[in-house]
Formats: structure tokens, sequence, C-alpha cells
């Protein structure tokens, strides 16, 4: 574990780098940038839309106009939420980055139980967990719980770590440690890849329990069996042959 955990406690202002992957966002896009920018914690929020076609870019420019904090980028060509992340992690400058989706499904006012392990010097690496228990969460997709799991043993299987949300939105990392990662896949991949990475590395892991409000796909959710067959091929190649 970093010895900077410590120098984090001591200080008191805001530590924490939001990357927010954005496509087709534009009916949510602003809330979440103002949830984001009201927690404490935070010192920087890096939207990257990738190639929107319905608006997000002008509501985005807006937003960053409104706050002072907001940097943007923009893909010309729509390339997938890990392009957006590795677009976004390279321009963190706060100590700690944490992913943010461009809906709410993630509730920002769990960041400070996300950050709490590092900022007490006991974690490198904290995700947080959607099956823990103690956060309020939607009822939806039964299969989708079933999927999730499935891939999160599967993963569990190959890492040796005991996650219980291996697909979880919400992932904080010391900045060296994210910016030292390169991220290949492009799409939803993204998560089997990120966390057989890290479980390689000589470094502390922890999962606390978080809040979800899922989206149905009439309100715009996209991860579909596609991705789900694409985690599987994940998981085999970054824990067996990278």
């Amino acid at each position: 574990m970093s010895e900077s955990g410590t120098t984090l406690v001591a200080r008191a202002e805001p530590c924490l780098g939001v990357v927010i992957p954005a496509f087709n966002e534009a009916a949510t896009l602003a809330g979440v940038i103002k949830a984001v920018a009201s927690q404490p914690l935070v010192r920087e929020i890096i939207v990257v839309d990738d190639a929107s076609v319905d608006g997000t870019w002008e509501v985005l420019q807006k937003a960053a106009k409104e706050t002072a904090i907001v940097r943007t980028f923009q893909h010309k060509v729509n390339q997938g939420k890990g392009a957006a992340l590795r677009t976004g992690f390279a321009q963190v400058t706060a100590p700690l980055a944490v992913v943010q989706d461009a809906d709410l499904e993630y509730d920002p006012a769990d960041y400070k139980l996300l950050c709490k392990p590092i900022l007490a010097g006991k974690a490198d690496v904290v995700m947080g967990s959607r099956f823990l228990g103690t956060g309020e969460r939607r009822v939806l997709y039964y299969w989708h719980s079933v999927g999730n799991r499935l891939l999160t043993t599967l993963s569990n299987m190959a890492t040796n770590i005991n996650l219980s949300d291996m697909e979880t939105g919400y992932k904080v990392f010391r900045r060296e440690i994210i910016q030292g990662i390169r991220i290949e896949e492009n799409r939803f991949g993204f998560e089997p890849e990120i966390v057989a990475k890290v479980s390689k590395l000589k470094i502390s892991i922890y999962e606390v329990p978080i809040s979800y409000y899922g989206r149905t796909y009439a309100e715009g959710k996209k991860i579909g069996w596609r991705d789900a067959l694409s985690a599987v091929r994940c998981i085999v190649k970054y824990n067996f042959f990278r």
C-alpha cells in the first residue's frame, strides 16, 4: 500500500478527480455534474463526450461555464466507455480518481464511503458493491443480477480475490495506480479488465456498500447480453494471457 494515505487524511482540501464518460446523456448530464460538484471531496470533474449526437456536448459546454472545476474532452468518433475512461484518467491531477456514470444510477454522496479506506491509509483501490446490503437499491432485472453474480464468480476464480460486485461502476483508485495501467478495452470490458489488472499488483483492495438506482432500457440503459459475453472474454484474456 502507498504511504501517501496518511498525507491525504491530514489534508482537508478536496482530493478526488471524477471521470465521467458520456454518450447521449443530454437529459441527465447537467444534474450529474451538479450533484458531483456538490461533494466536498471533489477537486476536479473531467467529462469525456464520446461522440454524442443528442446535444450532450452543448449541455456539457454550458455546465463547464457554470462550474469552474469541470474540464471537457470530446471524441469525434464513438469508441465506447473504456476509451472515454482512457482519455479521462490521463487528465486526472487529483490524488484519487473515481469513475462516475453520466446518469444517476450511482449516488455521488457515496464518495465519502468509497474514499474512506484510502484516506485512512488502508487501501489503494476501493470498489463499491451493490450487493453488500446496506445501501438503497432499486429493484430491476432479475437475470441481470444473476449474470452479474456469475461474471463476478468467474472473475474471482481467475483473480483469487473475493469481490461481491466485479461489474460495479464505482471504482476509486490512487491516481498513480490507474495512470500506470494501460486500458485496452474500448467498451464495457473495462470492468473485468481493470479488476484483473489491479489484482496482479501488490496493492490493498477494499470493497464498500453503495446505493444503486438502476435505469431501465427505456430510461437509457445501454449494457446488454453481448457485453456479458465480452466480459467472459475479458476475464479469460486479462487473467491468463496478459
